[in-house]
């Protein structure tokens, strides 16, 4: 972390080298100054190290080093000058050697040791006394060189001498002060506002100098006790100088007051050790304090800042009679100051007439809400044939799109009559009799088996043959082929011949291999193949196994060494027979069976499956855990589950779809996803999976996203994203759809957790009232969560028994379609299942001399023993068999006497000694062992050997030296040989996502262009020569035959040149074709047709033909800035098999269906943090394809790499609930809902269990007096009345709620009349604005929203634009002092609010440092008159945090504008972020102005996306969406204006049309 800007230039360029520097060794660099920061965050800009600049470094090494060294100089000539004036000819190691000799000499002083700050204190007063003594020597010098009167000299030198002992005294009870009074009582010091005097400044240089060079060398103290806790509280000069006023003006005047025993004590202390440090002089006594008269504080007319005379507005609240708000803030209200009716903030509320959502306030004319204005995807009501065709055309994508996802057969639903579900996970009782139906339809089972079975075992017959013959060829193909056999057959019986068919062939192979070779060149794998078959003929088919087979067995485990395992299994001594004893060593596989099968058949390890069916269930046998959340769906009960990715948590989902569609044809289960992706993909599973006749007009699947919708209110399973559910749920006129929803499903809910959003999630979890799933694999607390969700259900039961009966009644009498009600169930449950299905193993990428190696990364190596000791062992990190063993081997070598080292050996683990089958679970328990065993070492007294164990489990410290980015087509290619695609590789920059995937296809074209003969490009010029020429002789001939009749002969001749045609395509198809070495496209996985369907959807888009070119090399890239079209692309043929390099970033991780064998870390980022890296990491292993997962780390430091795999994913714990638009819009749902009464219990639900105060009563308190600020601000402009209802432009404001603050400015400006100013139109009568009128109309929209702001420091750049201005300006004049005017108001009212919430603060905290947690309480000092004189300003310091009292701020300082968050008492929760404020300057922590990116009027000027990529360095991507943005917002204001509007000439709207139109022509353009 570095600061762009020093203190001068040359510290500046001392920064650009170590900028430089860091580069040059991989470290990357972070301009931190100015920025904001919070406890928890600093934000800043990253610069990473890229290779240009490590090689920048390297052709530049000499001119850098010797541009440093000038600098160096400079720097050291510039300390001296700094030094001379002040030390004369003391030199800087002088002064070193100073400041060493009187540290030594307090250590002799005070042998016990001490605190920092009396450390400080007297050393820095002895030192600086002592070098000020000796500056006066040498100017006495000079004057006496002058011959001036030598006596007048001395007496004024010692005058002067006394006038700085009386400053270094003061200092001295300044510390004293410190040292005893809490922070509670310095917070209430008096402010002095006088400067520093002239005359002292040099003394002061000179002592700053002096604490330099003491801290410098605090190192002398090691050894002896010296207390650094309060390093952060060295001095205090707020308090030295209201200690020097008190002593040279109220002193003097005669008030004499003392200091106190203590104080006076320890002053002394301090004073007389100052005294014998110095040594060379005397100082003088400790009192009287001051013996000179000189002031050392300038004379100022009023030198104390007085904050209790402060003007602080009013605080009165203006009364409103509001249900709602009674409900909600009704307990507090008592305690607050209200205003009387005839004040005047009350009376000069607007008056304005009630004002509805739907019915504008003088036009009478219907409102559209957000949800009419989405763009529709189809016209439901649409009879048109063109329009039925598309949407057929996209049914029939959708479907194939679903298919794609997963290989599920459609499911037809019909309705049934809704019975009450028995209990599945309970078994049945069997009936006593069974009726004569029933033995009717058994019997007819068994003989449908009998058939199946026959079928089969002719299959079987028809293929053994030929793949017995294989194995004996090739055992491993022959297996491959028969395993392929194996899932297509269903029977039993017939399973269990070939597998021992296989068997008996791994046998015979295993022996023909260790006679014909040596025992170090024997290939395991055969033998893994062995013991396959044995676990599968043991585990799966125990009851078709007879003797033989029993004794075949046993023979194959005696011939692999295994004599233990093949005695527990047949001990009688017929194994070996055709053997003898000593010849056997020859066959064994040198190692016991517990350390093999962990070592080489781990991903192989059989998992814990039930055999029992579930009749819920056809496509699979669901586990246990799956069971449960079926048993919460049939109970109508709500779930949060977590469960790590792929392990099958979705299809709960489903299930809950399915069982809501036969219900009924009305009941709704709205599906939330966080993303479009997302929502695109579970649509097309949902149309695939499922099929339902329902009545005309309705649907059976939905979507509603910001971009588009088709069939959101007519279907009954709604996909959607949660701002877009979240619309529907507080539209007022939507209740009625809204009661219709009987499940809802929550993917990827650990977004509640997000910074940008998450409030969404959490509005939506407490305003449903039907039951819910919550799914994730990523929640540290889920406990937490469930018990929050718990307490809104509970909240539900109560407001449903309340309301209930006459709801229900009235419920059913007006809707005569629902003849049910679903019993209500207020149950959460939480369902937990940790264990992956397939285990991940990680690995580094290494670049060494020009190549890539691969290391293998043991998951213990990114742990530390402190880690273990504090923490435990990550609850997810969890090794793989053969880690397992590694980890063994390893704490075995490291510590020789280990005693449950026989104990703890894999062959004599109680997990698994004498199994024949060791199942994973075994393997689990074994790894949990060793884990405990590890941790018992740490914390009994071996951590020593526990470090050596971890040390060197650790891979040797890995540094790529090479081009990362140069060198990522190798990559790709290492990882084709070694068999490890299909992969995805994440990167985080959306520009580099691109860039990588270019990469990859230009290497694989360059490849081909070296392999093709020059031959063959001349062929292929020659036919499309040949070509061109039929193709006319065809169209000639078709005109021919148009103009004649039909003639035989013409008619050959036409054929002839017709085939010849097909024939010559042919040839240059094959002269053109891609040789499979030069593309990673998998030719097999989909036809040609069905990829030709695919690429024609992306025929128009943006980025389509480069997708395409991509595609056909087996390459694609995937990110947020994608048209839904070419993400679909990508995902579609990327798990078809056809595409199998993928680039992306972290969007792709969330929830979208792409599994892979391998995934790729290949950038290094501040967002790859543990989350992400948890779900990125989730898509590697596909089930029912690859055993095992492999996650790579390319260019990822090895400390980053061990913090991701430790770290546990953050807790949920939600985010700042409410904002002004929020409460607006509640305010509309209560006031204008159809039904009243569910409208007020949503919105009150929605008021009261925030996850953020969820048992945190201070934070509710400070929400409520939130909600009040909103309701006031809301009345005071305009869009509320005192009875909570809506009025004024309170629609459009609710409409923009994406947008807030610019919302509320917006609306202000438009009110104002300030738009109607500036849009004149170029005539009048005229519809038409010139140039000018809409660029100042952009330039005034692009201060308000999609604001990007751009360094301090990049408006000093050099750099020339070519396109773009860059630097957007300011807003017009009138429009700025509106903006001022309003801002003001706004501060004012958010002060005001402050200071009423800061009763709520944690003082206790508020005297803590947030991280260290340095404790400044203690006992108040009573017994001195001086503190308590000097500390006695208690008021106007209600709001302002403690620590910034000291630096003189107080509760003024709230209604100044920027006043920075740290100001305000951190522990109330709330800061100058919830303020509805738009500054139009922005200035960062230096007071620089941060200027704004002008992308949108630039843009709007040229209409370039690439000038946006070179002058406003923008991501093109980024650039587009932010576009997109921007135009959809301007649309959205147009249509508002024009419904609003009665007027169809209004200036205002037609300006707005105009824009907008042109707007998004520009944008389409692109």
């Amino acid at each position: 972390m570095v600061a762009d800007e020093g203190l001068n230039h040359l510290q500046t360029h001392l920064f650009n080298f170590l900028i430089i520097q860091s580069w040059a060794i991989k470290v990357n660099v972070v301009l931190s100054s100015g920025q904001t920061s919070n406890i928890l965050r600093l934000y800043a800009y990253l610069m990473p190290s890229m290779y240009t600049n490590q090689t920048f470094f390297k052709e530049n090494k000499k001119k850098i080093e010797n541009a440093y060294k000038i600098l160096i100089k400079q720097l050291q000539e510039c300390r001296i000058l700094a030094l001379e004036s002040l030390f004369g000819n003391l030199k800087w190691k002088n002064m070193m050697d100073e400041a060493c000799e009187t540290i030594s000499l307090l250590k002799q002083l005070w042998p016990e040791g001490s605190d920092i700050r009396r450390v400080l204190c007297v050393t820095s007063c002895s030192l600086s006394l002592r070098m000020y003594h000796h500056f006066l020597e040498n100017r006495n010098k000079t004057i006496f060189d002058q011959n001036t009167d030598i006596q007048e000299v001395e007496s004024n030198c010692l005058n002067m001498m006394q006038e700085m002992e009386d400053l270094c005294k003061l200092h001295c009870l300044s510390v004293v002060f410190l040292l005893h009074l809490p922070l509670s009582q310095r917070a209430c010091a008096r402010f002095i506002t006088s400067h520093w005097a002239k005359n002292i400044q040099t003394f002061l240089k000179m002592k700053k100098w002096c604490e330099y060079f003491i801290l410098s060398n605090i190192n002398i103290f090691e050894f002896w006790n010296l207390n650094l806790i309060h390093l952060c509280d060295l001095s205090d000069e707020l308090l030295l100088k209201n200690i020097a006023f008190y002593y040279e003006n109220e002193n003097v005047e005669g008030l004499h007051l003392n200091l106190g025993d203590v104080i006076m004590k320890d002053y002394e202390h301090l004073w007389n050790t100052v005294s014998k440090l110095v040594r060379k002089f005397s100082v003088g006594k400790p009192f009287p304090l001051r013996t000179t008269k000189l002031s050392f504080l300038e004379k100022s007319p009023s030198p104390i800042k007085d904050t209790s005379k402060e003007n602080i507005p009013n605080l009165g609240f203006i009364p409103m009679s509001c249900e709602l708000v009674d409900k909600f803030v009704g307990d507090i209200l008592k305690d607050l100051p209200f205003l009387k009716s005839d004040d005047p903030v009350v009376t000069s509320l607007v008056k304005q007439k009630e004002f509805d959502e739907l019915v504008h306030w003088h036009s009478h004319r219907p409102l559209s809400d957000d949800y009419d204005r989405t763009k529709c995807q189809f016209d439901e009501k649409s009879r048109d044939p063109r329009f039925l065709r598309s949407v057929q055309k996209y049914h029939v994508f959708q479907r194939f799109y679903g298919s794609s996802l997963e290989s599920v057969s459609p499911k037809v639903v019909v309705t049934q009559a809704v019975k009450p579900k028995s209990n599945f996970s309970v078994p049945k009782n069997k009936k006593a009799h069974e009726t004569k139906a029933e033995i009717i339809t058994r019997e007819n089972k068994k003989r449908l088996l009998a058939k199946e079975e026959q079928k089969e075992e002719k299959k079987w017959n028809a293929v053994s043959f030929s793949i017995e013959e294989e194995m004996k060829e090739n055992l491993i193909s022959g297996i491959k082929n028969l395993e392929d056999f194996l899932k297509s057959c269903k029977s039993n019986s017939v399973k269990f011949r070939v597998e021992m068919v296989a068997l008996t062939a791994c046998l015979k192979a295993w022996k023909e291999q260790c006679r014909g070779k040596g025992e170090s060149t024997k290939d395991l794998s055969i033998a893994v193949q062995m013991m396959k078959r044995i676990h599968s003929l043991m585990e799966r088919y125990p009851e078709l196994l007879q003797e033989a087979d029993q004794q075949l067995i046993a023979r194959c485990l005696k011939y692999l060494g295994f004599d233990e395992l093949t005695s527990s299994l047949y001990p009688t001594q017929v194994v070996g027979d055709d053997i003898k004893e000593k010849k056997m060593d020859k066959y064994s596989v040198g190692m016991g069976p517990v350390r093999f099968q962990l070592q080489y058949m781990g991903h192989y390890l059989i998992r814990d499956e039930r055999k029992d069916p579930d009749p819920r269930v056809q496509d699979f046998i669901p586990d246990t855990w799956q069971r449960e959340l079926l048993d919460v769906v049939d109970n109508n009960e709500s779930a949060v589950i977590v469960a790590p990715t792929s392990s099958g948590k979705t299809y709960a989902s489903y299930y809950c779809m399915e069982k809501v569609l036969k219900e009924s044809n009305e009941g709704v289960v709205v599906y939330v996803a966080p993303t479009k992706a997302l929502v695109n993909q579970v649509a097309a599973t949902v149309q695939s999976r499922f099929t339902k006749n329902l009545p005309n007009g309705e649907a059976l699947c939905g979507v509603f996203t910001r971009d588009y919708r088709h069939d959101a209110l007519n279907c009954q399973v709604l996909i959607t994203v949660p701002a877009c559910f979240e619309i529907l749920l507080l539209s007022p006129h939507r209740q009625a759809w809204v009661k219709r929803i009987r499940y809802v499903i929550f993917d990827e809910v650990h977004c509640l957790g997000g910074e940008i959003g998450a409030e969404v999630w959490e509005h939506l979890l407490v305003m449903i009232r039907c039951p819910f799933l919550a799914l994730s694999a990523t929640i540290s607390n889920p406990e937490h969560l469930t018990e929050w969700l718990q307490s809104v259900k509970r909240y539900w039961k109560q407001e449903d028994n309340t309301m209930g009966k006459n709801r229900n009644a009235g419920y059913c009498a007006s809707s005569h379609k629902y003849q049910f009600r679903m019993k209500e169930s207020y149950k959460v449950r939480l369902v937990l299942y940790g264990e992956r299905y397939n285990d991940l193993e990680k690995h580094i990428c290494s670049i060494t001399h020009d190549d890539i190696y691969f290391d293998h990364f043991h998951p213990c190596a990114a742990l530390t023993t402190d880690h273990i000791e504090k923490y435990g062992f990550p609850s997810d990190l969890t090794l793989s068999p053969r880690e397992t063993i590694q980890l063994y081997d390893t704490m075995f070598q490291f510590w020789e006497s280990w005693p449950r080292a026989q104990e703890l050996d894999p062959e004599k683990s109680i997990h698994c000694k004498n199994k024949i089958v060791i199942k994973k679970l075994d393997a689990r328990k074994y790894e949990e062992s060793l884990k405990a065993e590890l941790t018992s070492w740490i914390k009994n007294g071996h951590a020593e050997e526990a470090k050596m164990v971890l040390r060197n489990l650790s891979p040797d410290s890995v540094f790529s030296s090479g081009n990362t980015v140069k060198m990522f087509p190798l990559l790709v290619e290492k990882l084709r040989k070694m068999e490890k695609l299909p992969a995805l590789f994440f990167l985080f920059n959306l520009g580099d996502v691109e860039e990588r995937a270019l990469s990859v296809r230009t290497s694989l074209e360059q490849k081909q262009a070296e392999k093709r003969s020059l031959k063959a490009d001349k062929e292929a010029h020659d036919v499309t020569n040949k070509l061109r020429k039929v193709k006319k002789s065809i169209e000639k001939q078709k005109t021919i035959d148009e103009k004649s009749q039909k003639n035989p002969r013409k008619m050959d001749q036409r054929l002839i040149h017709e085939a010849e045609h097909t024939n010559l395509l042919r040839t240059l198809e094959k002269n053109l074709e891609i040789p499979q070495e030069c593309t990673y496209a998998n030719q097999k996985a989909i036809d040609t047709e069905t990829l030709q369907m695919v690429f024609d959807r992306v025929k128009f888009t943006r980025k389509g033909e480069e997708l395409k070119a991509l595609a056909r090399r087996g390459i694609g890239y995937h990110h947020s800035s994608l048209n839904f079209k070419e993400k679909q692309l990508v995902e579609i043929l990327f798990r078809k098999g056809f595409i199998r390099v993928v680039t992306a970033t972290g969007t792709l991780a969330l929830g979208i269906n792409m599994p892979c064998k391998s995934v790729v870390f290949a950038q290094n980022s501040v967002y790859l943090d543990a989350l992400n890296y948890r779900q990125m990491s989730g898509r590697a292993g596909r089930r029912g394809q690859d055993l095992m997962g492999d996650v790579y780390f390319f260019d990822i430091p090895l400390p980053k790499i061990g913090k991701l795999i430790k770290s546990n994913v953050p807790e949920l714990r939600g985010q700042f609930p409410l904002s002004i638009t929020l409460v607006l819009r509640l305010m509309l749902l209560a006031s204008k809902g159809d039904d009243p009464e569910d409208a007020k219990a949503k919105v009150l639900s929605v008021l009261k269990h925030s996850l953020l105060s969820f048992k945190q009563p201070r934070v509710t308190e400070m929400l409520k007096l939130y909600f009040l600020f909103s309701l006031q601000f809301l009345m005071k402009q305009g869009y509320l009345d005192q009875e909570g209802k809506l009025m004024g432009f309170a629609g459009l404001v609710s409409h923009l709620h994406y947008h807030e603050p610019s919302n509320l400015v917006f609306v202000s400006f438009l009110v104002k009349g300030l738009f109607r100013n500036l849009c004149q139109p170029t005539r009048k009568g005229s519809k038409d604005f010139s140039q000018d009128v809409m660029e100042k109309l952009v330039l005034v929209l692009a201060n308000l929203f999609g604001r990007r702001l751009l360094p301090a420091k990049f408006q000093d750049t050099t750099l020339k634009f070519y396109q773009s201005k860059v630097f957007l300006e300011d807003l017009p004049e009138d429009f700025n002092d509106a903006l001022h005017e309003y801002n003001m108001n706004v501060t004012k009212d958010f002060a005001s609010f402050l200071l009423s919430v800061s009763k709520l603060a944690d003082m206790k905290q508020e005297y803590q440092l947030p991280l260290s947690k340095i404790n400044f309480t203690g006992k108040e000092c009573e017994d001195s008159q001086l503190v308590s004189h000097l500390m006695n300003c208690k008021e106007g310091r209600v709001a302002i945090s403690p620590f910034a009292c000291l630096s003189g701020n107080s509760d003024g300082d709230l209604f100044q504008p920027n006043t920075p968050n740290h100001v305000i008492l951190r522990t109330i929760g709330i800061n100058h972020t919830q303020a509805p404020v738009l500054w139009s300057k922005i200035f960062d922590n230096q007071g620089r102005r941060m200027p704004l990116n002008a992308y949108a009027l630039d843009f709007y000027k040229h209409g370039s996306l690439t000038g946006l990529v070179q002058d406003n360095r923008m991501n093109e991507g980024t650039a587009y969406e932010l576009l997109k943005d921007f135009a959809l917002t301007i649309r959205s204001i147009s249509v508002s204006l024009r419904e609003l509007c009665e007027n169809e000439d209004d200036n205002v709207v037609l300006a707005f049309e105009q824009l907008s139109e042109t707007f998004f022509e520009k944008l389409n353009q692109v």
